[in-house]
């Protein structure tokens, strides 16, 4: 996704001549190479000076530019936090910061770099908006909306390298604030966000084997959240799995749990979610997963048990 998100912002660079990179350490590991030697003017490594970085984006989006603030998520956001809160977020400007290899991506370097609770705390604050995308294909959507159309600030989740292309063949396309459908199902709901909706993906595939198919949405927009889209998932399922590489606490199982209270849903509802613990495990993603219950073997036991299946 990093490299998908170096080309489309490379694309759009050519044609607005406002828009600028602001990059804390992490230039050539997201293949910017082109905008540099391209466009010199328009990205500036800061180095590891990430409270600098976003200072400076507040400044350039003052002067009318179109700022973003690209580095690994645990340090785009933790870091910074107090010069997001005041600089960008007191202000209401309009700079994107990227939160790249989110969630628990960089298992192997321990909790450190790992951002399982960047959403929580880029929901709480006021003007930000938190969007999180599950593959590379629907980043040059998200992009022309943030470069052509956004007034806010906006914390952007991406993942790092090797995901695949998993919303190519949606229902609808992609659009800020809104939840889209992804595929069609009948009573059943499986709905998430990032690249780990790929496990419910496949555990749809499964179920299949069983007559049962679920529908599939995608939440990328964490904030402003698409209420009126999740009153009427309510209303249509019987039972609702959601799914999310971020903590239990302040992500998207929070917000269904508080609307699913608010519209009386009568329904089943069960959310996967990171457990709220530091598991010290070093190895790969995948492993770590496991130990927070979000193996797709372990999820697809869990959604058997509920749905009843023999």
């Amino acid at each position: 996704m990093r490299n998908k998100f170096a080309q489309i912002f490379f694309d759009l660079a050519k044609k607005d001549k406002k828009l600028r990179l602001i990059a804390a350490d992490i230039s050539p590991a997201g293949d910017f190479g082109k905008l540099i030697k391209k466009f010199p003017d328009k990205f500036i490594n800061i180095g590891v000076a990430e409270t600098s970085m976003i200072s400076l984006c507040a400044g350039l989006a003052m002067t009318g530019l179109k700022p973003f603030a690209y580095t690994i998520s645990t340090f785009a956001l933790y870091r910074p936090f107090e010069i997001i809160r005041d600089d960008l977020c007191y202000q209401n400007l309009p700079v994107t910061i990227v939160g790249m290899g989110s969630g628990t991506i960089y298992s192997n370097l321990g909790p450190t770099h790992m951002s399982q609770e960047d959403i929580s705390i880029a929901r709480s604050i006021p003007n930000m908006q938190v969007i999180s995308l599950c593959d590379p294909f629907e980043i040059k959507y998200c992009l022309n909306y943030l470069t052509k159309f956004s007034k806010h600030p906006t914390y952007l989740r991406i993942g790092k390298s090797g995901e695949t292309d998993i919303t190519t063949d949606s229902l609808e396309p992609w659009r800020f604030g809104r939840i889209r459908k992804i595929a069609k199902g009948n009573k059943v709901c499986f709905i998430g966000h990032g690249p780990i909706l790929k496990k419910l993906i496949n555990i749809n595939s499964r179920l299949k084997k069983f007559n049962i198919s679920a529908s599939i949405y995608e939440a990328h927009t964490l904030k402003p959240f698409d209420q009126k889209r999740m009153k009427n998932i309510f209303k249509y399922n019987t039972h609702i799995f959601s799914i999310e590489d971020h903590s239990i606490i302040g992500g998207l199982q929070s917000l269904i749990k508080e609307l699913a209270y608010e519209y009386n849903f009568k329904g089943i509802y069960h959310g996967f979610s990171l457990k709220d613990q530091f598991i010290k495990s070093y190895g790969s993603q995948d492993e770590l997963l496991k130990l927070h219950g979000l193996s797709e073997d372990s999820i697809f036991k869990i959604i058997n048990k509920i749905l009843k299946i023999k």
